[in-house]
């Protein structure tokens, strides 16, 4: 069996479903959702950050997308700032606990973690 790599016509071929890589979807079914215990972590931190404390929160079941509209909601409630990167939601200042109830709330499984 012979695997197209590049087609003149429609450029490169994704190797698995031998489609366009603008119509693969074996790229968006791997980044769909991350693998993890399913326990959502709550921590502080201000390593790096020059004093200034930041909650991360880790191991959220969601897609890129799903992880943006939740961190935006989250924002409004706490009604500070944050950003998401690499999959982790940073939300500026300390807010395990209020973030831990809108979280349980939402039917997930929550822990603190960290000092």
């Amino acid at each position: 069996m012979t695997r197209v790599v590049f087609s003149t016509e429609a450029g490169k071929i994704c190797p698995e479903c031998q489609q366009p890589i603008k119509q693969c979807c074996c790229q968006q079914l791997k980044n769909s959702t991350p693998l993890g215990d399913g326990i959502v972590r709550i921590q502080r931190e201000t390593k790096g950050r020059k004093g200034k404390g930041v909650t991360l929160i880790t191991g959220l079941p969601l897609n890129a997308k799903e992880l943006k509209i939740l961190a935006k909601e989250l924002k409004q409630r706490c009604s500070t700032g944050g950003a998401v990167k690499d999959g982790v939601v940073e939300i500026q200042g300390d807010q395990r606990e209020l973030i831990k109830t809108l979280l349980t709330d939402k039917g997930y499984q929550v822990k603190l973690s960290g000092g």
